[in-house]
C-alpha cells in the first residue's frame, strides 16, 4: 500500500491559488479577474495545509479507476472536544462488565438499533480471549450495519489517553493497550473508556442528566463507580482514575474492602453491604430476618440484592430497613462529594438503584442533614438513572462520534469490494497456475 501525504499534482499540499501564486507572472490569490473573490484569505491553503497533516492517519489501497480510495487503519490520537459537531453516524457501544459483555449499534439520538449481549470470559483467561470476543460481537453487528467507530466502557481504570486499561478487578487486563489492539484487528477507529465515564455521558445527552452542566454520576452495583461532567467535558483527572469514589474512606478502621483498605464507602452503600448485611441477620438467626430465611428456605447463600428489593416492595421490614441503611450512607457520601465538587445534579444509577424510593428517599434526607451550609445554600438535587443497564454501551456508543467524526468512511464499502475482487483473482490465477 502506498501512504498518501499530499495532494494531487506536484505533491505539495497546496493547490489552485497556492500553486498558481508560485509562478513570478501569477495572479495574488483573490486578483484573478475570473474569480474576483477566490480565496482572499487564505483560508483553502491553511485547510489543505491541515489536510496534509491529516492523511498520516490513513493508508490507500491500490487505484480504483483513476482514483485511489482510503481505508482507515489507525486512529488519531486527538478528538473534538464537542458533541454538536460529531457526526451523525451509527456507532457499536460496547459494556464490559465482570459477568457480561453487552454490544450494540446506537444512532446519534441515542436509539439502540440492536443489541447482542454474551458472558464474559473467565478471568482466568488471558487478555486476548476478551478482546477476541469484542471482535466477534462487532463484526456481527457490522454485517447488518454500517458501523463508523467502536466505543468500550471497561470496569476498570482507564490511562488518560484512553488507551490502556491500568487495571480490570474483573479480568486479567494490566496495563493493557486495549484500544490499539482493537483498533489493528477492527480497523476502524475505537475510544476506550471507564464504565461509570460512559454511563454518565448517556445520562448526560439523553437520560436524567439533560439540560445540566455540573454533573456526577455515582453507579450503585457490586461496588461504587463515579463519573464527573462539567460543562460537556468527562473530568478523568492527569492520570485518568478520577470518579473512583467508591474508596473514600468513610469509616476508619470499617469493613475491610477487596481494594485493600478499611472503611471504604462502597462498604457501606453497595449492592454487596445490602446483601452482607442480610446474610449477617439471617445466619445470626434474627427473628426480624425469619421473612427471608423462609424465602430461600434456610439457604443464605441464595439471598440477593435484587430479591432484598422485592421483598422490601412487599414490605418485608428488615429489607425495607436495610435499604434505608444504603441509601443513609449513600446520603452521607453525597454530602462529602457536593462538599468537594458542588455539582447541580447527582444521578444514581447501576442495579442497585432499581430499589428506587426506598433507596434514593432515604439518601435525600441523610444529605439534607450532612451537607455542609445546609439552609444557606442551593442544594444539588438527586435523580435516579433513566437509561437503566443500557447506560454504558449507550454512552460509549456516542463517546465513539468523538473520533468517528474525524475519518472519511464513505468510500469503506467500494473498497471492500474491491479487495474481494482481487483476492478473486489471485485465486483463479492460482488455480489456472496449478492446471
Amino acid at each position: 500500500m502506498v501512504a498518501r501525504t499530499g495532494n494531487a499534482g506536484n505533491g505539495s499540499p497546496l493547490k489552485g491559488a497556492g500553486n498558481r501564486a508560485a509562478g513570478p507572472d501569477a495572479p495574488a490569490p483573490g486578483s484573478d479577474p475570473r474569480h474576483p473573490t477566490r480565496d482572499p484569505f487564505g483560508i483553502r491553503q491553511n485547510r489543505a495545509a491541515q489536510s496534509h497533516t491529516m492523511s498520516t492517519y490513513r493508508d490507500f489501497t491500490a487505484p480504483i479507476g483513476s482514483r485511489r480510495a482510503p481505508v482507515l487503519r489507525t486512529v488519531g490520537t486527538r478528538e473534538r472536544r464537542s458533541h454538536l459537531t460529531a457526526p451523525r453516524v451509527p456507532t457499536v457501544g460496547i459494556d464490559i462488565g465482570g459477568t457480561k459483555v453487552m454490544a450494540g449499534v446506537v444512532d446519534a439520538d441515542g436509539n439502540i438499533l440492536e443489541r447482542l449481549r454474551t458472558e464474559t470470559p473467565d478471568k482466568s483467561k488471558s487478555p486476548r480471549v476478551v478482546e477476541d470476543t469484542i471482535v466477534e460481537l462487532v463484526l456481527d453487528l457490522s454485517d447488518r450495519h454500517d458501523v463508523h467507530a467502536v466505543g468500550i466502557g471497561a470496569a476498570g481504570w482507564v490511562d488518560a489517553d484512553r488507551n490502556r486499561v491500568l487495571f480490570a478487578p474483573h479480568l486479567s487486563w494490566r496495563n493493557e493497550p486495549l484500544r490499539d489492539r482493537l483498533a489493528g484487528r477492527l480497523a476502524v477507529p475505537v475510544l476506550v473508556d471507564n464504565d461509570a465515564n460512559s454511563a454518565a455521558w448517556a445520562e448526560w445527552r439523553f437520560g436524567a442528566g439533560r439540560g445540566e452542566d455540573h454533573l456526577v454520576m455515582i453507579t450503585l452495583g457490586t461496588g461504587i463507580g463515579g463519573a464527573i461532567l462539567e460543562d460537556g467535558q468527562v473530568r478523568r483527572g492527569k492520570y485518568g482514575v478520577a470518579g473512583e469514589f467508591g474508596h473514600m474512606q468513610v469509616v476508619p478502621g470499617g469493613h475491610r474492602c477487596p481494594c485493600g483498605n478499611r472503611g471504604c464507602w462502597e462498604q457501606y452503600s453497595s449492592g454487596n453491604a445490602l446483601v452482607r448485611e442480610a446474610r449477617e441477620l439471617a445466619v445470626a438467626d434474627s427473628p426480624v430476618a425469619y421473612g427471608v430465611i423462609e424465602h430461600v428456605k434456610g439457604n443464605v447463600a441464595d439471598i440477593t440484592g435484587p430479591m432484598i428489593t422485592e421483598l422490601a416492595r412487599d414490605g418485608d421490614a428488615m429489607c425495607i430497613e436495610l435499604l434505608q441503611d444504603i441509601g443513609q450512607w449513600l446520603g452521607v457520601g453525597i454530602a462529602n462529594l457536593a462538599a468537594a465538587l458542588d455539582p447541580s445534579c447527582f444521578v444514581i444509577g447501576g442495579g442497585v438503584s432499581a430499589a428506587d424510593d426506598l433507596l434514593i428517599g432515604p439518601a435525600r434526607d441523610a444529605f439534607r442533614r450532612h451537607l455542609t451550609g445546609r439552609g444557606y445554600r442551593p442544594e444539588a438535587h438527586i435523580v435516579r438513572a433513566q437509561l437503566g443497564p443500557e447506560a454504558g454501551m449507550v454512552g460509549a456508543a456516542d463517546l465513539a462520534r468523538l473520533v468517528a467524526r474525524r475519518f472519511r468512511r464513505a468510500k469503506r464499502r467500494r473498497v471492500e469490494r474491491y479487495e474481494r475482487y482481487e483476492r478473486y483473482v489471485e485465486a483463479r490465477r492460482t488455480t489456472q497456475e496449478s492446471l
